[in-house]
């Protein structure tokens, strides 16, 4: 199958209204070639579409990690390379992607959770890019829902976002934060108690639109 019947088979599966059904048809596909459509996705204006890229891109290199590592390292070093400022790139979708194929591979999570955390910290790889911080929180967020024990220790780092001027960045946060919380997460939840901001999350395949102070609650 040459590269454009791919990439409109790939859509085609990414628009299915049964996304599980179009999931793992995308599954079934040969892994290191559907990849490359999947990234061309990420940079999709809808919504919908670019974040189930995202989710199928962490099912299909989690599956690749199962009988191939060294091809899902490859994909996950590509992710982080776009990531970097010397790729010439924003990295729209990179974040989100590492965050899903970790929270769906223990193997990866274990290796590459400090790399994904390492652009919050101010003495890591840190993110200035406001707009694609909202990607990483996200992709920490997915991480520590699924595998909070390995983000635990650096819940901390999550603290300047939930006091960003910027709803999402707060909210990302604090939804970030709420599975792995300390006693100094728990003082910006109070501070957030009351923020009625309102901005879409992406879980369980669905866009769903919460206030900020919903998020510290739940």
């Amino acid at each position: 199958m040459g590269w454009r019947q791919l990439k409109k088979k790939v859509l085609k599966l990414l628009r299915c209204k049964n996304f599980e059904k179009g999931l793992k048809e995308i599954c079934q596909l040969p892994a290191r070639q559907v990849v490359n459509p999947l990234f061309s996705f990420f940079y999709s204006s809808d919504e919908i579409i670019k974040w189930r890229a995202v989710t199928a891109m962490g099912a299909v290199v989690s599956n690749l990690a199962e009988h191939d590592m060294e091809s899902a390292r490859v994909i996950m070093r590509r992710l982080m390379w776009n990531l970097n400022d010397e790729s010439g790139g924003i990295g729209w979708g990179s974040p989100e992607a590492m965050g899903e194929i970790m929270a769906r591979n223990n193997r990866l999570a274990q290796e590459y959770a400090h790399i994904l955390l390492s652009y919050i910290n101010p003495e890591g790889n840190y993110i200035e890019h406001e707009a694609l911080q909202r990607g990483v929180l996200w992709g920490i967020g997915r991480l520590a829902h699924s595998r909070p024990h390995l983000v635990k220790k650096n819940a901390d780092l999550l603290c300047p976002y939930m006091e960003s001027s910027d709803s999402i960045l707060r909210g990302l946060a604090a939804w970030a934060a709420k599975p792995i919380s300390t006693k100094r997460t728990e003082s910006f939840f109070l501070r957030l108690g009351d923020d009625n901001s309102k901005i879409k999350i992406f879980v369980d395949n669905s866009l769903v639109e919460h206030t900020v102070s919903s998020l510290v609650k739940v």
